[in-house]
């Protein structure tokens, strides 16, 4: 079999697993949250097939907790099972800034790309960016749900803080969403879709893209191939 067809293990079952949680979850919490507002029924949208129940309060409330609850999960074992073996790998580094924008130029025809890890500058800058957003909701949700306990008291100023934040981060995350989506668009990174499904990626597409992280998966023998 050519080695062209081959794959090279990416993502194990772990991160996958956070990373279907956290999108999932996101999405519900967004969609509910508007719920909340109430946006569906000012704009019918309680009135579409299937939807009726969008302009619930309470089934929204629900939907929210639930999610929230999900994405808690998906936030704590993420950071537990990487500290704890040590993989930071996706963690910003110095100099991403300047990568990004050399890559993006040379996705755009102009220069060549740096040597790239196994994750792009970009991917590194926007998991920090999506990843303090995402912080930074469950932290004013957790105080916004706080405040509902009669044994739980916080200052109207500390309280309008937390509201003021949760939204802002909301419109963060779905800024740093569109542009994780918007990635796609430049046909150099669709080879990397796979491995957040099987959690494989074309081997000499990894050689090749991400030369840093195959070299010292082939210095260390862990290459993890099938095909």
């Amino acid at each position: 079999m050519s080695s062209s067809n081959r794959k090279i293990k990416r993502h194990g079952f772990s991160v996958r697993f956070v990373h279907w949680t956290v999108a999932i979850s996101t999405f519900l919490l967004i969609f509910s949250g508007f719920g909340q507002l109430p946006l569906y029924k000012r704009y019918m949208v309680d009135q579409l097939p299937l939807l009726g129940w969008t302009s619930n309060f309470g089934v929204t409330l629900m939907i929210h907790y639930i999610a929230a609850i999900a994405l808690s999960f998906a936030v704590v074992y993420h950071i537990v099972f990487h500290v704890i073996r040590k993989e930071y790998d996706i963690l910003p580094k110095r100099g991403d800034f300047k990568e990004s924008v050399q890559i993006i130029m040379a996705m755009l025809g102009k220069g060549e790309e740096p040597e790239n890890d196994k994750y792009l500058a970009e991917q590194r800058l926007a998991y920090a960016f999506i990843g303090v957003s995402l912080l930074l909701i469950l932290v004013t949700g957790h105080i916004k749900v706080l405040k509902n306990l009669q044994t739980v008291t916080f200052p109207d100023s500390i309280l309008g803080l937390a509201t003021t934040l949760h939204n802002v981060a909301t419109f963060m995350v779905l800024f740093g969403i569109i542009g994780h989506l918007a990635a796609f668009i430049f046909k150099e990174n669709r080879a990397l879709l796979p491995g957040i499904f099987t959690g494989e990626i074309d081997e000499e597409y990894a050689k090749k893209r991400h030369s840093k992280w195959y070299n010292r998966l082939n210095k260390q023998d862990r290459f993890n191939i099938s095909g």
